[in-house]
């Protein structure tokens, strides 16, 4: 018999059910409490909901999550376009998963209850996934369910919309960094470059990649570095140079923070002498 590994697998929530709605132009959605989560997100058409006092209207690549114990109804005559998912799950009080969730912050996902989905072919995907799962009786409708609700957790900013200035200026600002990573650049230069300002450019930076400026021009630096040093070409003082750290001392640290090895041994680790004996 072949060995065999053996986990529990726990998560903080529970699915209920869920499902693809296809509007036929008629009819509202109903008037209802409910004492579970739904997530819904339109594939195409226009859905307006109201929740207690608020209006939502819905769009296609946009997601509203509703809340349990809240009066929610249709607002509006089915739009005959409409096409969408939902999803009804609950929140599991496990006191061993919230102690694990303090313990390590990263389990903790921050979902917006109305957005407009970044990534819309993954969450798709990841819906459609569900369905299967739930039709064929599987076991992994809370994996599926984490993962499409990681995916809202990405969406856009309310205030930075795809396709807008921010936006557009933010992809200019890393393609200088990927491909003049290796002359003086920073936050200052680069918005000069742009002619912005360096904290309206930092901000909508961070907003598009999660990630400051510092810690793109980091990676993109270390990672040229490392191709630097795999082809056995000058020495840890000239790969810094080549790719634009001034200081070797400080390309040394953000290297062994990005990578957990200093650049030194990085080579010694990774580089090989080809020898020929012919």
């Amino acid at each position: 018999m072949p060995e065999m590994l053996s986990f529990p697998v726990n998560y903080p929530v529970k699915v209920q059910n869920g499902g693809l709605f296809i509007s036929r132009g008629m009819g509202t959605h109903p008037t209802r409490q409910l004492s579970s989560h739904e997530l819904i997100y339109v594939v195409r058409g226009t859905l307006s909901l109201q929740e207690e006092n608020t209006r939502f209207d819905l769009h296609e690549g946009e997601s509203l999550l509703l809340f349990p114990g809240r009066e929610h109804k249709g607002v509006t005559t089915f739009d005959p376009e409409l096409k969408f998912y939902w999803l009804h799950f609950d929140i599991v009080k496990n006191t061993t998963i919230i102690k694990s969730q303090q313990i390590n912050p990263s389990l903790q996902l921050d979902i917006p209850q109305h957005c407009k989905v970044r990534d819309t072919e993954t969450l798709l995907t990841l819906f459609r996934l569900f369905l299967y799962e739930q039709e064929r009786g599987g076991n992994s409708l809370e994996l599926f369910l984490i993962l499409l609700l990681q995916e809202v957790s990405r969406a856009w900013p309310e205030n930075l919309e795809p396709g807008g200035p921010g936006v557009a200026l933010a992809y200019k600002a890393r393609e200088l960094i990927t491909t003049q990573y290796h002359l003086p650049l920073g936050t200052s230069e680069l918005a000069d470059r742009l002619h912005c300002n360096a904290d309206y450019l930092g901000r909508v930076f961070r907003l598009t990649f999660q990630m400051t400026l510092t810690d793109a021009l980091h990676k993109q630096r270390v990672a040229a570095a490392e191709k630097l040093l795999l082809s056995n070409t000058g020495n840890v003082a000239d790969v810094a140079r080549q790719t634009g750290f001034n200081d070797v001392a400080y390309f040394r640290r953000v290297f062994r923070k990005l990578l957990g090895i200093t650049p030194a041994a990085y080579k010694k680790l990774y580089c090989r002498e080809h020898i020929n004996s012919q």
